[in-house]
């Protein structure tokens, strides 16, 4: 008997797609760390910084923002197995926004505060969005899961794109602090308005006139519970892939203006500021072409083709100067992009669309973990001026993800 429920011409599927574009992009501020720390943390090369403190605590913000979304994605991925999307992207909206809101509250003598507001509080809210967003819209699209995945998360890398010139222009007129303010009420309303566009297809939904295809290789008949997934070991071989693949682009994106201002990098201040948006550009347009390029070849295909593009342009940067290593740094943000968009699919494909949000969120953990350390050992290294070291850790970190890659296989089917 089939239970496939066909959509209602009354309600058009693009709707939550179109919520979430712009819930995401709020979220890309997470790519623009470095011109935040510019601001934030006297240097070098920005002594006109607003507090005197070691370049660690920048760097600790940064990397608690990140890991902190791994847990936020499973919180939220377990609270719409609970209620609906609406109410998570809701909470999510008032965790997010609050935490950008009270960064104003940071002082010289309250590093601690930073670290709580925008990492905490910031990382936590911006999870709970990022799974929810995609699991919905993913159900919503089973014709064309990776196009999909790859529109949403485009959306977030598009945000750094979009939030670079207008964080730059609030800092100059109100401070970089207030900005984060301006910024944190600004994602509290674009959340609860897209909330309420927000929800999940009838269960076996299929678009009209669409028949499912014949069964494809390395896609999950049955949907996996969490509990299920984590007895695969597939699981935990996504998770140290994910963790391998995305260390060039964690080590890049809050050092791609801090590099461009080093005194021998062949660029101008204003070209740093653009190294910012190119990463942030090339990122969001790899997570939509990569993910929907994966549609047709395959997910595993496109991911060791991205491995191979990390670990070489990585390595390149190390060698080059000027608008070079600004192609370099767009190439980086292309690969980073893509794993972003592919690995949600693949997610999807091997345990199921019912479960993805909280199956992801847990997936996340490897890209959590691999932008803590990462962030951590390019600043160690940075300090130093040694950046080909820690440019080659994350070349290698590429070739093993590409080993590991290399020997996956779907999970066997739930006996």
């Amino acid at each position: 008997m089939n239970r496939s429920i066909t959509a209602t011409p009354k309600f058009n599927r693009w709707v939550p797609v179109a919520a979430s574009i712009a819930i995401q992009l709020c979220m890309g501020t997470a790519y623009i760390w470095s011109v935040f720390q510019s601001y934030l943390i006297i240097s070098p090369t920005t002594p006109d910084a607003l507090f005197n403190w070691p370049a660690s605590y920048g760097t600790l913000a940064y990397s608690l923002l990140l890991g902190l979304l791994t847990v936020g994605s499973t919180i939220g991925g377990k609270l719409q197995e609970r209620t609906v999307p609406r109410v998570v992207v809701i909470a999510a909206g008032v965790v997010l926004g609050s935490g950008f809101f009270m960064v104003r509250f940071v002082s010289q003598a309250t590093p601690w505060l930073l670290w709580l507001t925008y990492g905490v509080l910031g990382g936590i809210g911006m999870g709970m969005s990022y799974t929810t967003t995609i699991a919905c819209c993913q159900k919503w699209f089973p014709d064309k899961r990776g196009l999909v995945t790859g529109i949403i998360v485009s959306a977030l890398g598009f945000g750094g794109l979009v939030f670079t010139p207008v964080a730059e222009a609030l800092i100059a007129s109100y401070g970089v602090l207030n900005t984060f303010s301006i910024l944190g009420v600004a994602f509290l309303i674009v959340n609860v308005a897209g909330a309420f566009c927000i929800s999940n297809p009838p269960e076996n939904y299929k678009p009209e006139g669409w028949t499912p295809p014949a069964q494809k290789a390395g896609v999950a008949v049955q949907s996996f519970t969490p509990s299920e997934a984590l007895r695969t070991s597939q699981f935990y071989m996504v998770i140290l892939a994910f963790m391998c693949a995305t260390a060039a682009g964690s080590m890049m994106i809050p050092m791609a203006k801090i590099l461009g201002l080093q005194p021998d990098s062949g660029l101008t201040k204003e070209a740093a500021v653009a190294g910012v948006m190119i990463i942030t550009g090339f990122n969001s347009f790899g997570r939509l072409f990569w993910a929907g390029l994966s549609d047709k070849l395959g997910r595993k295909r496109v991911l060791l083709i991205l491995l191979v593009i990390a670990a070489l342009s990585i390595v390149g940067v190390s060698f080059t100067k000027g608008y070079l290593m600004l192609a370099f740094i767009a190439v980086i943000g292309f690969s980073y992009g893509g794993f972003l968009g592919v690995f949600p699919a693949l997610t999807a494909d091997f345990w199921g669309t019912k479960n993805v949000a909280t199956i992801y969120g847990m997936i996340l953990l490897g890209f959590g973990i691999g932008a803590v350390v990462s962030s951590y050992v390019v600043a160690y290294f940075s300090a130093a001026k040694a950046f080909t070291t820690a440019f080659a850790i994350a070349g290698a970190a590429a070739a093993a993800g590409f080993v590991i890659m290399a020997t996956l296989k779907p999970p066997k089917a739930k006996g």
